[in-house]
């Protein structure tokens, strides 16, 4: 399992909110190594400003080059992949919270509209359509359960992560999400839940 890597520099959180390099990120992930050109023409970008956010995501480590698949000019990116955690709200100044809402916001209305296309087409991917799971849960959990929780969600999501030569034939990218979060709405507010 990769070690957890807290990012909490407001420069790089950033850096990562940025809804292009998002997108490209995504691609990187999904597709494997790319090229700004290829990338540029897969999300419809400009190849000068493929080549500029790719370089910015290298600098804060989220992006690395291939330098053996290097060809004269064209050069090779791959998403470089990590167990990326966020500070607790407690430890967030106003600026990274910031960040952090604008990455977060981004990242579940993707995460919405993927699932919206998936809805569409299940009805043609076969057995696929029938085997992605969807479960919804309500647990009654002591805080410390509920650290323990994630931390057990984040060993199993690493047993499963694969190295892209390890991929078998049959495989298919697949999405696995995991949001929890205090039941409120038949609680009244408190001070501590406003600060």
């Amino acid at each position: 399992m990769p070690e957890p890597q807290e990012i909490n520099d407001l420069e790089v959180l950033k850096a990562l909110a940025h809804p292009r390099r998002q997108k490209m990120l995504e691609h990187l992930a999904l597709h494997g190594p790319a090229t700004s050109a290829s990338l540029a023409r897969a999300l419809d970008l400009n190849t000068g400003a493929t080549s500029y956010h790719l370089r910015e995501l290298a600098r804060h480590g989220f992006v690395e080059e291939l330098a053996d698949r290097a060809h004269g000019r064209e050069r090779w990116w791959r998403a470089v992949p990590g167990d990326r955690r966020f500070p607790p709200p407690s430890r967030q100044s106003p600026q990274v919270r910031a960040a952090l809402d604008q990455l977060n916001r981004m990242a579940f209305d993707a995460d919405v509209e993927a699932f919206g296309r998936f809805l569409g087409r299940r009805g043609f991917l076969g057995e696929w359509g029938d085997a992605v799971p969807y479960s919804r849960s309500l647990l009654h959990l002591t805080l410390d359960e509920v650290r323990e929780f994630f931390e057990e969600y984040i060993r199993l999501v690493n047993r499963f992560k694969r190295d892209p030569g390890d991929v078998p034939e049959d495989a298919r990218p697949v999405y696995a999400r995991f949001l929890a979060f205090p039941a409120t709405a038949d609680e009244p507010a408190t001070d501590s839940d406003l600060q």
